[in-house]
């Protein structure tokens, strides 16, 4: 099991309703169900990923979580999940507006682009950086916006939005140590 994987799921609660945004294959909403007993919802824009999710018994919509989530009333999830997916999106602000106000919960994993090798990369080698949390090279990578945990915690602070609890990763294990310098990815658990 994937460690942002396993943390999400210790996350949640058993029985709580889930919207992952952005659920790609379904393998996190897929193991939440078996595990956590969740009643699964998932949205996601390529029709290949939607295929497997629906391989797997699960309930997902096609569609484009930039435009909104209009159609879901506030705190009608107890969670909702964008995990690797707030980064990709065009309009973040309202994609993150639109999640704390349809989640009681809400958990965002994300990229840290202020990781340490990223860093590195930039400073000596002066070019976009490749790591293993952000595998793309500039001009084939899905991500939009580039920020640090740092800058993904102030965001929060600003906007009076709650970090419940965090957690931060390379590729193999939890970081405790200077978090925004070491870890690859930064867990969230906010809510507003």
């Amino acid at each position: 099991m994937r460690l942002d994987h396993q943390i999400i799921k210790d996350m949640v609660e058993y029985g709580s309703s889930v919207l992952d945004l952005g659920c790609g294959d379904g393998e996190l909403l897929s193991l939440l169900v078996k595990e956590k007993g969740v009643n699964a919802q998932g949205i996601e824009i390529d029709e290949q990923e939607i295929y497997k999710c629906v391989a797997k018994g699960l309930n997902v919509l096609h569609g484009d979580i930039d435009s909104g989530l209009h159609d879901y009333r506030d705190k009608s999830f107890d969670y909702v999940i964008l995990n690797q997916s707030l980064q990709q999106v065009k309009h973040f602000e309202t994609v993150f507006n639109d999640a704390v106000r349809v989640g009681r919960y809400v958990i965002t994993g994300l990229p840290n682009f202020a990781y340490w090798r990223a860093r590195l990369q930039l400073f000596f080698l002066g070019r976009a950086p490749v790591t293993p949390s952000l595998p793309y090279t500039w001009y084939d990578s899905p991500n939009v916006h580039f920020f640090s945990i740092y800058d993904f915690i102030d965001y929060c602070q600003k906007r009076n939005v709650a970090i419940e609890r965090s957690a931060y990763l390379d590729a193999n294990n939890r970081i405790f140590l200077f978090p925004n310098l070491l870890a690859t990815t930064g867990i969230f658990l906010i809510s507003k």
